[in-house]
């Protein structure tokens, strides 16, 4: 239907987002796995305990995202995210300053609040809000350069930690950190924010119960906690698996990163594949395919530039299953109460990534090894597209 409103749309706020997003996810999530092997050589903590540090900062991003997304409903993103650059900032200069375990825990606690607050789902949010109709466009322009983290500053910190102690690296991320993503935040995210359309059937304040008490939403979250859970395992286990068959580690860097080109490249395909599938059937699809490219890479033992093609080919699925998260509600339910929404639909999937890493360590010794723990992950990935297949909405959005 015809919306009864004119929805502002600030041409600074897209590319802005596109920004920090590569800085925040490059800084607070791509760095600690280049970095984690210093970090433990240094500091004599177990990888196991050290990798815990950042699950704890994961499980705090899932639970503050839930009132995080009530807030973006109702105020905006510009206060959200401007703080969260702000904490997260806070958080690396205290990660690094560090004298023990503890206070590092404590200090990736905090990291996650920042997370929470600067990740995907407030600039989901702000896009989806500003840019309707056409959101899907500007969320895939936004993923695009999100899937550029990894591929600018893996290979970037791992070449500052070939001359500076990681904990010198860290404070120099800090720095960038604040200057890329506090003004930006703080500038380009003051224009009004909008009322939201009106609630549509199923949705909250609509005619019926809200989707988030319906068995297709809890199928939903499910499918997409166990895909999160293998996706983050993969992305944490594929610098192990890489030096595990001869590589080294700036080799294994350059080919998470470049697992990151691949999420871009592979998101300017999924408009097309949207438009010809039904949003069952391409649920399952790309969960089923990131299980197929875990398998691959569980099987082929080298030699590592096919290794790294695979990770690329990883890559390009994962991104699409990021398109596939951010576009899950409005496919389905529309876009009223999209933030709280939202962030309850992907809160298991982001305590599944959380406990990804660090179940990731501990797995993979007792199955035998990388090879073994890919293996398992294909496996969960296809349990999760079996998963999505009853994840049928009973209504669909009214636009």
């Amino acid at each position: 239907m015809t919306e009864p409103f004119v929805r502002p749309r600030p041409r600074a706020v897209l590319p802005a987002l596109c920004a920090t997003q590569i800085t925040g996810w490059g800084i607070l999530y791509y760095a600690f796995p280049v970095l984690l092997p210093r970090i433990t050589a240094d500091t004599g903590w177990s990888t196991a305990r050290t990798t815990a540090a950042f699950t704890a900062a994961l499980l705090a991003s899932a639970a503050a995202g839930i009132p995080v997304g009530r807030i973006l409903d109702r105020r905006g993103p510009r206060t959200v995210m401007t703080a969260g650059s702000v904490t997260g900032a806070l958080a690396l200069v205290l990660a690094a300053t560090a004298p023990g375990l503890p206070q590092f825990f404590a200090a990736w606690l905090l990291a996650g609040t920042a997370m929470a607050a600067v990740f995907y789902q407030p600039a989901f949010a702000a896009i989806t809000r500003w840019h309707r109709p056409d959101h899907v466009r500007a969320l895939t322009t936004l993923t695009l350069a999100g899937g550029l983290a990894s591929t600018v500053f893996a290979p970037v910190t791992a070449a500052l930690a070939d001359h500076l102690h990681w904990r010198t690296v860290y404070l120099a991320l800090a720095a960038v950190l604040t200057a890329v993503t506090v003004p930006l935040h703080a500038t380009t995210l003051a224009h009004p924010w909008p009322d939201p359309p009106p609630p549509a059937p199923g949705t909250p304040n609509g005619q019926h119960p809200s989707p988030a008490r319906t068995r297709p939403f809890l199928m939903l979250a499910t499918a997409l906690a166990l895909s999160g859970f293998a996706m983050f395992a993969v992305v944490f286990g594929l610098i192990p698996l890489l030096t595990e068959r001869g590589a080294g580690p700036t080799a294994a860097a350059w080919a998470l990163g470049l697992s990151g080109l691949g999420q871009t490249l592979g998101r300017t395909l999924y408009a097309a594949f949207a438009a010809r599938t039904t949003v069952t059937t391409r649920t399952a699809l790309l969960i089923a395919a990131g299980g197929a490219t875990t398998a691959l890479l569980a099987a082929v033992p080298g030699p590592i530039p096919l290794l790294v093609a695979l990770a690329i080919l990883a890559g390009a699925v994962r991104g699409n299953l990021t398109l596939l998260q951010a576009t899950a509600v409005t496919d389905r339910w529309g876009t009223t109460a999209y933030g709280h929404l939202s962030a309850l639909l992907t809160a298991p999937a982001t305590i599944a990534g959380a406990l990804a890493p660090w179940a990731a360590t501990a797995l993979a010794p007792a199955l035998g090894g990388q090879t073994h723990l890919f293996a398992a992950l294909a496996a969960l990935s296809l349990l999760a597209a079996l998963a999505a297949l009853h994840g049928t909405p009973i209504t669909t959005a009214v636009e």
